[in-house]
């Protein structure tokens, strides 16, 4: 431990006033967006100030706290028992967005099953309600063009993270940072195939015939589900840049580095989650809707 006086092996922080900050900041920022869409507390609709101030509370938020928790790793208050704390919090998290995700295809084969009716009575009814989902009308954007290369972008980054990951783990820290450089560079990638796709379904409408019964439920799921997927992947990318810079500056060394190795094990999260979004909203119901 780096103070003489500790006795155990745990961490017991220091007081901070992040928890407050963030918090308000969070409430701040809530209010703040229903005030921009709805109107609030005699704030205009439109008006986004509030919302802008929450948010800078909450990146003040992350930026000091997480700074904070990279000067305690740096100082030795992390020690063996207290890394395991974190990779159960870091697993713990990992859960947590796995059941979000949980949800929002519950709400996609809800829909699939039963946009027509809440009573299934046999297996054909069933087959015929699958069958039959998106509703006839909607032109699904095609699974085997952008979404294929971005399938293969986030696959690809799976593979760079985890030779980045590999050459840190052996010192090899020139190869950890051309890997973690190419893994950015790929989730960048991403999110920019992403918005264009997102550009021409929404100012081009090629997709998602409004006119189509129950195409809204449809359109509502699609972006719900890929738009949180694409908020991950940016989330992600920004959790790898600052371990690129944190790698850049001297940090991180072979048996002390999980802060990259948390951003490592959210990556692989994000790519497998796109694997079950290509498969299914793309893929199966996109296919045979474009076929029928």
């Amino acid at each position: 431990m780096a103070h003489g006086d500790v006795k155990h092996d745990y961490h017991l922080v220091n007081p901070s006033p992040y928890p407050l900050i963030g918090s308000v900041s969070a409430v701040l920022m809530a209010f703040g967006g229903i005030a921009w869409m709805k109107g609030l507390f005699g704030i205009q609709q439109h008006n986004p100030i509030l919302f802008f101030v929450g948010l800078a509370g909450v990146l003040f938020t992350m930026f000091g706290w997480w700074r904070q928790v990279v000067l305690e790793a740096n100082e030795g208050d992390h020690t063996p028992v207290v890394s395991i704390g974190l990779r159960y919090g870091m697993i713990l998290f990992i859960a947590s967005e796995v059941m979000f995700f949980v949800a929002w295809f519950w709400i996609f084969f809800e829909m699939a099953l039963f946009h027509h009716h809440r009573t299934l009575s046999s297996i054909d009814e069933v087959r015929t309600a699958w069958a039959t989902w998106p509703p006839h009308g909607v032109e699904t954007v095609p699974a085997w063009n952008l979404p294929l290369v971005n399938t293969l972008t986030l696959l690809t980054s799976g593979t760079t993270v985890t030779w980045a990951h590999h050459a840190l783990q052996t010192g090899d820290r020139k190869g950890a940072k051309i890997g973690l450089f190419l893994t950015i560079l790929l989730g960048v990638l991403f999110t920019s195939i992403q918005a264009y796709e997102y550009t021409h379904i929404i100012t081009h409408q090629e997709f998602f015939n409004a006119e189509a019964a129950n195409s809204g439920l449809y359109g509502s799921s699609f972006f719900m589900a890929t738009g949180f997927h694409g908020f991950h992947v940016l989330i992600g990318t920004i959790f790898l840049t600052v371990c690129l810079i944190r790698l850049l500056m001297g940090g991180f060394s072979p048996k002390q580095h999980f802060g990259f190795e948390a951003a490592a094990w959210y990556w692989h999260f994000v790519d497998v989650v796109w694997l079950f979004l290509f498969a299914f909203i793309y893929v199966i119901f996109g296919t045979h809707a474009a076929g029928g």
